[in-house]
Order: structure tokens, then sequence, then C-alpha cells
């Protein structure tokens, strides 16, 4: 699943692109891709609306409307938006076309079919997406180390797992929580509860240098992200633990770790991220990989 560096990647590839067409037709060739309302009224509302900008929050994007309008999608496991020329090959599952004044078309395409679209009029309240009930922007100047402490202290679950919490810090997936652990030292097992203030601090650093880093490392020019159908990021050879169980730590040198951490899979080094107690590392489900 894209996860914020890479959303945010697709809003600065197209915004530029799509600010200020009109949407003269729209076709959906999947209507359980339209979240709310019906497929048929997310046709005609938008038929004739100009765009007037791009906005993402968390994993969601949003094209904002001249109107007041406007509609928020989610691309979840294999979602892909490209902006193409209306004769450029369609994707074999292109669920949804908005056809623009310039000529071209913005194209929604996925494979599995779990991504989602949601239409809302002005004024109207979003209770359908989701977004109402998202945490803190990664980049929000709130989020520090009180504010990590004040959420998580109190709780069991291992480190990671709170990561992961959309409630709390939005936009952060499996890819990127293990390498902001990474930066942070800190073992992705240990228990939210038992981080010292100091490593709350640390924590709440790495969430914004490791994202920021990120985002910078996938810039792409949109004649890039066209021509690799939207799905060619370029973070990969800059992740330095993520999918590297069994490879050596750029920091230590030792072999880096692969556990299982509240059902997903993480990698770590056993050397830079200490476990709280031998106790804990003991009981977590490892499997390491040489």
């Amino acid at each position: 699943m894209p996860e914020l560096p890479e959303v945010e990647t697709i809003r600065r590839v197209l915004e530029p692109q799509i600010k200020g067409l009109t949407i003269t037709a729209v076709t959906v060739n999947r209507p359980e891709v339209i979240g709310h309302p019906t497929a048929e009224e997310f046709c005609q509302v938008l038929t004739g609306q100009t765009i007037k900008a791009m906005t993402r929050r968390g994993k969601f994007l949003s094209v904002l409307l001249d109107s007041g309008d406007y509609f928020t999608l989610h691309l979840r496991m294999t979602g892909c938006l490209l902006l193409t020329p209306a004769n450029y090959p369609a994707e074999k599952h292109t669920h949804i076309v908005f056809h623009l004044s310039s000529g071209d078309e913005l194209r929604f395409s996925d494979t599995r079919r779990f991504g989602r679209f949601w239409l809302f009029r002005k004024g109207e309240s979003d209770t359908y997406s989701g977004v109402d009930k998202l945490g803190l922007e990664p980049f929000d100047v709130g989020l520090t180390a009180d504010y990590l402490q004040q959420h998580f202290d109190k709780r069991k679950k291992a480190i990671k797992e709170c990561l992961l919490d959309q409630s709390v810090i939005t936009g952060i997936g499996n890819i990127y929580s293990d390498e902001i652990l990474f930066a942070s030292g800190i073992h992705p097992a240990r228990p939210a509860k038992g981080l010292t203030y100091v490593e709350w601090e640390r924590f709440a650093a790495a969430i914004l240098e490791r994202l920021s880093y990120f985002i910078e490392k996938n810039a792409l020019t949109p004649e890039e992200y066209l021509e690799n159908k939207g799905q060619d990021y370029r973070n990969t050879p800059f992740l330095q633990v993520y999918g590297h169980g069994g490879d050596l730590c750029p920091n230590c040198g030792a072999v880096l770790c692969r556990i299982t951490v509240g059902g997903r899979s993480s990698v770590f080094c056993q050397a830079c991220q200490p476990s709280a107690t031998k106790k804990l590392y003991s009981q977590a489900d490892k499997t390491v990989v040489r």
C-alpha cells in the first residue's frame, strides 16, 4: 500500500497538471469503487466542475473544486492515479476516467478493487471515508515528544504497532515505521510504555526527518511518473532496513534481523536497536535471515 511519501509524490506530480481544468465528463466502469454517493450522482455532480486544488491527508487524496464540492480517494493496496493523453493505452483494470478540458484524462486503475472514492457537496460533512478519525500529520508542529508520550505511554502494545495507529499519527505504514524506528534506535517490539522521555524526543524527531527525507528522494517528473505507470517510486535504494533482513546494518555491520510484531514483518538491528530486556526479545516471533 502506498504510504505518505508515495501519496504526497502523487499529489505533487498531478496537482500542477490538473489545477484549473474542467471535468467535462466522468466514466465509471466499476460502480462499487464509489463509496458515496451513487455512481450516477458522482458523475452528474462532477461534470462541468473546475478543479481548484489537490490536497493530501495521511494516505488520502482530495480534489477540491471551485464550487466548494470535493471528492476524496484512497488508493488502498493497488490503486493508481494517472494523467494521460486521451489516446494513451488504458490499463487493464481502469475503473474511473475523468475527461478533462485539456483533452487529457485522469484515470484510476486498481487491480484488487479496494480503492474508494467519496464525493461531498459544499458544506457536507465527511462521515464516510474515515478522514475524520485520523490523528496528526507527521509534519504537524503538535507532533512532539509530549504528544507521543501522552498517547502511547500507558500502552502495553509494541511501539511498532503504536506507530501504525492512524488515529494518533496518520500516513505511516510498515515500510516507514521500520525506517523511523531504526533512525530512533528503538526496538520495534518494545512496549510503548517503557520508553524514556529522551527516546520519545528522538522518536518524534525521526518521524519528521525520515518522512521528509523520503518525500525528497521520491521526487518524479510528470514524464517519469507516467512512463512508470505511477508505480515506480524512488525510495527503494534509500531504505536502510525495510526489506533488508539478512543484510548488514548500514550503521554497525551487524546482521539485520526480521521479526513479526503485531502480525507485521519488521526488520531491525539488534545492536543499534537493543530490546529493553533479554526476555522481551526471546518472546518475539523471531526469524533471523542470514
